[in-house]
């Protein structure tokens, strides 16, 4: 795992921890991966289901997830042209 994405994960994950202070750091990676629906292995749980977890964890249920929000179009006819390259 690169520095920054340590650096972003600790960043994300302290003050979300705070808020259960009850709980060792395994039994609070269990709680977060419990909540993404993850239903593999606590080792194969990877940094990114853990990021975007805890980015949308406070988010509204319909809100887009950051990343995917910038490839959206609100106009299917928009969406086929761009898609197409007739339009940029």
């Amino acid at each position: 795992m690169k520095t920054h994405r340590v650096n972003e994960l600790i960043e994300l994950i302290h003050p979300e921890w705070k808020k259960h202070s009850e709980l060792n750091l395994v039994e609070f990676l269990l709680k977060l991966a419990e909540e993404a629906k993850f239903e593999g292995k606590l080792e194969d749980l990877s940094d990114d289901v853990l990021i975007y977890h805890l980015k949308m964890r406070n988010s509204d249920q319909k809100e887009i997830i950051p990343g995917l929000a910038k490839d959206c179009e609100n106009d299917f006819k928009t969406a086929i042209l761009r898609a197409r390259g007739i339009i940029k």
